[in-house]
C-alpha cells in the first residue's frame, strides 16, 4: 500500500483561560478542516472514507493533548494524531493561569491503489 500526499492544511486556534490544551488542539483540526472543501476524490477512483488523515498538534505541553478527543474533530475515520513541542503559552500578571495557542497541520493520504 502506497500513500499518497494529497492535501496539506494548517490551523490555529487558543485557549484562553483554564490550561485546556485539548480544546485548543481541537479548535486548531477545526480550523485547519474548515478551510479546505475536498472534492477531487471521485476523479481518483476513491470517496472521502478512503482519506488517511495525520494530524500533528504543536503545544508547549504535548502531554497534555488528549490525542482520542482530539481525533473526534475528523470528519470521518481513518486519522492518527500526534503532539508536539510547539505552540505558544502567554501567562497571565498572577501566574495563575493562561492563554495556550495551538497549532495543527493535517496532512490527508489516499492510497494509490490498482
Amino acid at each position: 500500500m502506497a500513500l499518497i500526499r494529497c492535501v496539506t492544511e494548517m490551523g490555529m486556534d487558543v485557549d484562553v483561560r483554564g490550561l485546556d490544551y485539548t480544546s485548543a488542539a481541537k479548535r486548531a483540526v477545526f480550523d485547519a478542516i474548515h478551510h479546505s472543501s475536498l472534492g477531487f476524490q471521485r476523479l481518483i477512483g476513491k470517496t472521502a472514507d478512503d482519506m488517511q488523515a495525520k494530524i500533528t498538534i504543536g503545544v508547549r505541553r504535548p502531554e497534555a493533548v488528549d490525542i482520542e478527543e482530539v481525533l473526534t474533530v475528523l470528519p470521518h475515520e481513518g486519522g492518527s494524531c500526534k503532539a508536539v513541542l510547539g505552540g505558544l503559552e502567554v501567562p497571565n500578571d498572577e501566574g495563575t493561569d493562561a492563554i495556550v495557542i495551538a497549532n495543527a497541520i493535517i496532512i490527508v493520504r489516499y492510497d494509490e491503489g490498482k
